[in-house]
């Protein structure tokens, strides 16, 4: 949660998404922080008795965005075009974008380039009144599933190609306990739920267990 990252909150990549004050969703991730802040995150990412799936995990969602927007935030000097040429997670792992209408053939480009098409794309899903109703009553789309896994899969590439290829970075500004904090919260969120495949979370496989087991 946004409370993790006091000391340099004030960069983000992309404007913060904001949840609307006085809403029930802004009841849930007030809920949620307090959660977080008890130190369980595998009790943190359940969810609450009485809620509805789909507004729980579209409040985490908007909430992952704007973790990840902040800690990319904190690196965009060390990934440029020159030092990262393609979008990876170490050399095994490559990821080409495509958003199905913009551009509907993937695209090999840059890390920040294809950070900006990502972010950028996840904005508009979020602001997207017929996808993320903010108000209360109004009901989810039948898509809004596949589009919130889609989301997911595609800011879990973030956290990779944070770790494959900046940790040195992140380390330097001693944001690894942040960034280890937001990634182990977001990994029991999507394993909660079961929303990313499990190929789709190979180039942090070892990363992965690691955490899952210090929580055994």
């Amino acid at each position: 949660m946004s409370f993790l990252f006091s000391s340099r909150s004030s960069k983000t990549f992309k404007p913060k998404k904001n949840i609307p004050e006085g809403s029930h969703q802004y009841e849930l991730l007030k809920h949620a922080e307090a959660t977080l802040g008890s130190g369980n995150l595998r009790q943190a990412v359940m969810l609450p008795e009485g809620e509805d799936l789909n507004e729980w995990i579209a409040v985490n969602t908007v909430d992952f965005f704007n973790q990840i927007n902040m800690l990319y935030g904190t690196i965009t000097e060390f990934c440029t075009e020159a030092s990262c040429l393609v979008m990876s997670a170490g050399p095994r792992y490559e990821y080409h974008w495509a958003d199905g209408t913009n551009i509907k053939k993937p695209i090999k480009c840059s890390a920040p380039k294809y950070i900006d098409y990502l972010m950028t794309w996840v904005q508009d899903q979020l602001d997207d009144e017929t996808l993320f109703p903010s108000k209360i009553g109004v009901p989810f789309p039948k898509n809004f599933m596949s589009v919130a896994k889609t989301i997911l899969k595609r800011l879990f590439r973030v956290y990779a190609h944070i770790y494959h290829q900046h940790f040195d970075s992140v380390m330097q500004l001693q944001e690894e306990a942040h960034l280890n904090t937001s990634f182990k919260h977001f990994i029991f969120f999507v394993q909660e739920f079961n929303l990313i495949d499990r190929r789709e979370l190979a180039p942090l496989q070892e990363l992965i267990e690691k955490l899952g087991s210090k929580d055994r």
